[in-house]
Parts: structure tokens; sequence; C-alpha cells
């Protein structure tokens, strides 16, 4: 995982630094300098895609960010290891047919009143999610049974194998509640469920912080949870997370000294910081990709598959590298490269073969349409840019292309609906898992918006049977690589770029990781010693 860390070397500057933090006002920086032990108050800034507090109603990014600072989930990752799910509240053994996990809570886990963490409340926290039929969240206990077992202990069963499942808990929309406190203001495990307006305003959890404030449009306000019995131990008294929309106001704010960690700058603006910030720079879980529709009806020119094998080889794909900024790398499948059973390399550009492929395909110098949403960057990476690359190259290995840009909220819906020919678009993981790539496969999710139905490729489709079926880490991994190499080879998707994600803080900060589900992890950010 490519990463560039910058660190401070002169102290006049970060003397300088202080100085100036130390003459903000309202919600600026505090002073903590590199002299300082703890406590203060660290401000964040990110653009908010935030909707409640309420974990069991979240499924944003800001609000996971905010949320796994405030609530422990069963398993968690550590730092911006997302491969590995580890204890958090609770340790966990599975059976051999990966069908029945068995959960146990920890020695003296308590929320934040005091309360012990117990198994009556994390059969209702999982068991509410279910009941919230009208939560985002909803969907990732599909299939899951919870089961107490005594006190302490919780089964959660599948009836097919589920070795996904350990990485799901992690997801703060899974977040364990105090349940006593959460029935009295409204909570249910059913669609009558009314606490979400108390949860908006208080917290109900295990966490290193508590809820203080939450305005969705400005900002959040955390503080330290003096009762928290954890390994992550709050390092601040408070944590401000401001909305800021405009990542050059995210950098202004943070050069001046008004903010101490800003999420979302591209990878130009972080080239712009000097040695007295810290950068995390490093690939993200998205990805963005060339959509090549297999239906004759709706794609014409591009259904043969050598079409989008054409398309394949015609690219340069370091030349479009050149576009999306520190920490992002070329896309080496539709798995990207963090996740278990990705390519190790990305396909190299070889036009003799594109060429091949082409005329193999009957096209016959026809305008196609390339449609994009031109208002979503990803990453900080602009869709026009990427589609004009693309289309100039594609120009080279003699594939005609018009550009036809529009707003994210016109283009998503033919997308979904499998009505573009050829499209460029992006995707994340529904959850920590590879498992949350197997929809490009054929007949599955992502497959059939390309028009590409379960009978087109019969291997890869028993490779995606298989990979759900697994019972084992090992041979599922094996199972997940074959399916990238053969979805790369003849897959009607060309996966571009994986872009970066940017973090960066003032060096009175440390601890700066980024994770996959919660983008900056609260709980590692410590003051400088």
């Amino acid at each position: 995982m490519a990463r560039l860390h910058r660190h401070a070397a002169v102290a006049v500057i970060a003397a300088a630094a202080i100085m100036l933090a130390g003459c903000s006002g309202g919600n600026s920086a505090s002073n903590n300098s590199g002299e300082s032990s703890g406590g203060g108050t660290l401000v964040v800034d990110t653009a908010f895609s935030l909707e409640t507090g309420d974990p069991g109603r979240n499924y944003v990014p800001t609000g996971n960010l905010v949320l796994h600072a405030v609530y422990d989930t069963l398993l968690t990752f550590q730092g911006s290891d997302s491969s590995t799910p580890e204890p958090d509240l609770a340790t966990m053994e599975q059976n051999e047919d990966a069908t029945e996990f068995t959960f146990t809570i920890q020695d003296g886990r308590t929320f934040s009143d005091g309360s012990p963490v117990t198994a009556d409340d994390v059969v209702f926290s999982l068991n509410r999610v279910a009941g919230i039929t009208d939560s985002k969240a909803n969907f990732l206990m599909a299939g899951i049974t919870v089961t107490k077992v005594d006190d302490k202990t919780v089964t959660l069963s599948t009836e097919t194998p589920s070795l996904q499942l350990p990485a799901i808990v992690t997801n703060p929309s899974l977040s364990i509640l105090n349940s006593k406190i959460v029935e009295e203001h409204g909570g249910t495990t059913d669609a009558s469920d009314s606490a979400k307006s108390w949860l908006d305003a208080n917290s109900a959890g295990s966490g290193p912080y508590t809820l203080d404030s939450l305005d969705l449009t400005s900002q959040v306000v955390l503080v330290k949870n003096d009762a928290y019995d954890g390994d992550d131990e709050a390092a601040y008294d408070k944590i401000v997370v401001r909305n800021i929309t405009e990542s050059a106001t995210q950098l202004t704010n943070l050069k001046g000294g008004d903010s101490n960690v800003a999420v979302d700058l591209s990878g130009d603006q972080v080239a712009t910081l000097g040695d007295e910030f810290t950068v995390e720079s490093t690939p993200s879980a998205q990805a963005l990709f060339l959509l090549v529709n297999q239906d004759p009806a709706v794609g014409g020119a591009t259904a043969n598959p050598k079409f989008a094998e054409a398309v394949r080889y015609a690219l340069d794909y370091d030349k479009l590298i050149e576009l999306a900024g520190a920490g992002s790398v070329a896309a080496t499948g539709v798995i990207p490269p963090m996740f278990p059973g990705a390519n190790e390399k990305a396909v190299t550009q070889d036009l003799d073969r594109a060429k091949e492929a082409l005329a193999a395909s009957g096209y016959a110098g026809e305008e196609v349409k390339l449609q994009f949403p031109n208002d979503n960057p990803v990453g900080g990476v602009e869709f026009t840019p990427v589609a004009e690359r693309v289309q100039q190259q594609l120009k080279d290995a003699g594939i005609n292309v018009t550009l036809a840009p529009a707003p994210f909220a016109t283009e998503i819906e033919p997308y979904v609906a499998g009505k573009e020919a050829f499209s460029l678009w992006y995707w994340g993981p529904d959850y920590a898992d590879t498992s949350s790539f197997l929809p490009f496969g054929p007949g599955e999710k992502v497959g059939l918006r390309a028009g590409w139905q379960a009978g087109a490729d019969p291997e890869i489709a028993d490779l995606v049977a298989q990979a759900k079926q697994a019972t084992n880490v090992e041979d599922r991994e094996k199972t997940f690589h074959a399916y990238a190499e053969a979805m790369q080879e003849r897959g009607p998707f060309v996966p571009l770029i994986v872009p970066g994600s940017s973090l960066a803080s003032d060096t009175s900060v440390t601890g700066l990781e980024y994770n996959v589900t919660w983008t900056l992890d609260l709980r590692t950010l410590k003051p400088a010693k």
C-alpha cells in the first residue's frame, strides 16, 4: 500500500503554527503542541455525508467516522488494516461450516453510564437493525439469526457459509447499544422503533467518546467517555468534526491553524503542504471502471466480448493515473489491490492486441457514447478529465467515442437499470471484505447492469458460487483470485483507477490512519509528545 508520510523537522515553523492555533477562536484547533501530553480539543474538517447519530439507521461515510468513536462493535479493524477483524467488545469462534459464530463479551466492558454490556444488549442491537426495514443498514443483517446463549455469549448463525460475517459485524451500523436506555426512548426491534430522535442528541454506547451535540449541517461534538474501559482510551477531552464542504477551505483551515485534520484533500492539494504537516495518502477502496454492456439491444457495437477486450488493451493506464494524484494506483481488477484475492498487476497497454480484438468484434467505426456522472468526484478524481483521456486513447486504437456527461442524479437511474451501453462509474465495498466485489459477476447485481446474464460465462458464475460457499479462508482467497483473473481477462468491465485517500494533519497530531469503512480513525489520533 503506497503511503506518503511527511513530518515536521523545523522547530521555528512548528512554534509559529502553535502560536497561530492558540490565537484562533470558536472551534479552532486547540494548542496541542509537540510538548502536549494529552487532552485539549481536536478539530477535524470533512465534507458531511451525515444523516443521523443513530447507528442502526446510519450507512454513510461521515456517520461511520463519528459513530466508530462513540460505539463499540463485536469485532473491529485496527488502524488501516482491513483484512483481519480483531476483538472489540467480544472474542469470536466459528464452526467448521462457517455458519455459526459465537461471540463472548470481554470481561469488564461497560457502557458510558457504567452499566455492563450484556448478551441482551447484543441481541437487541442487532435485531433492531434487522427490524428497521427502512434503514439503509438493514441488509447487513439479512440471513443472520441472533441467539442468546448466556449473559455474556451470543451466537450469530446463517443457513449458508458466511466467512464475510466477521467483517460485517465491524460496521458501525451494527454497534452495540445500551438496550435498556434505548428502549426507554422508543427503541424496538421492529419497524415501530422511534429512538432516532433521542439518539440524534444522545449516545448509548461503550466507545471512548460520547456524543455531546450533533448538527447535520454544521458540526458534531464528541467528548471523552470517562467510564471507557477498552483498549482505545480517548486522547482528547473534545473532538469537533466540522462540515467544510469545499476541500480548498479545508486546506486553508489546516494551513492557517484553524483545524488539526483535513479529511477530503486531493492529491494535488496535499502536495502543497510542507514538512510542518503529516500526510497519509493511500489507495482507497473505491475503483473507477468502464462498463461495456453485453446486451445487443442496449450496447449494439459494445455487446461483443471482443469489444471489451479491445477497450481493455487500448488504454494506457499509467497516463490515466497521472490524473488521480497522490495515493492512487492502477486498478488491477474488479477487486482493489488492498483486498485478499486481488490481481497483483494491472493490464498493460497492448495496441496490437486491442486492434486485433476490435477487428474480431465486428466494430465498423460507429460512434460509441460514453456516459458518466460529471458532478461526483471520487477521492478527488474528477470524471470528466478521465473520460477525455479515455476518449483520446481509444481513438488511437480506432474506436470513436462521444462523451455524454450528466449529473449523478440523471445518470444513476439508467446505470442501475442496465440501459447504458458504455459508461464510466465507480464501486466501493459495502463492508471490508472481498465478497463485496462478487456483484460484478454474471447474473449478479453489477453484472446485470452490464447486460451480463448468469449463463454468459458459466465458469465465472461458478467461481462466484464457490466463493460464496467457501468454508475456509485459504480456499476462499484462491477462489477470489481465480475470479479476479477471469474477470480481468474476459469480463465486461475495464477497471481503471483506485483513487487515493489523502488525510492530512498538523504535527500536533499523531496516529493518522485511513480505514476502508470509517475513513479516518478518530480513536487512533493522539497529541504528539
